[in-house]
């Protein structure tokens, strides 16, 4: 049982790191946020990037390493959220 609920968060923090990393790189590609998929990522995605990005400003003011950052505090909270469940489910 606890294995399981292991497996699904894990597999939930997977999917939205995913989302994340593709959103992101849609970004490289001309009109393709545009498209269905890219405005239901960036309303899946963007409310959590954005407080990323209104505090790490965009270096040369053209590379925005926010996402990377996004990116490391998502696998610190999937571990956090570890932390709680070895926690409640002893």
């Amino acid at each position: 049982m606890t294995a399981n609920i292991y497996a699904l968060v894990g597999v939930l923090f997977q999917i939205y790191f995913y989302m994340i990393l593709v959103y992101v790189l849609m970004s490289w590609l001309p009109n393709v946020r545009e498209s269905f998929i890219g405005e239901l990522l960036g309303k899946l995605v963007e409310p959590y990037l954005a407080p990323f990005r209104r505090f790490i400003p965009p270096i040369m003011g053209m590379i925005d390493i926010s996402p990377i950052i996004a990116l490391f505090v998502l696998q610190l909270a999937q571990s956090g959220v570890y932390g709680v469940l070895g926690f409640f489910l002893r």
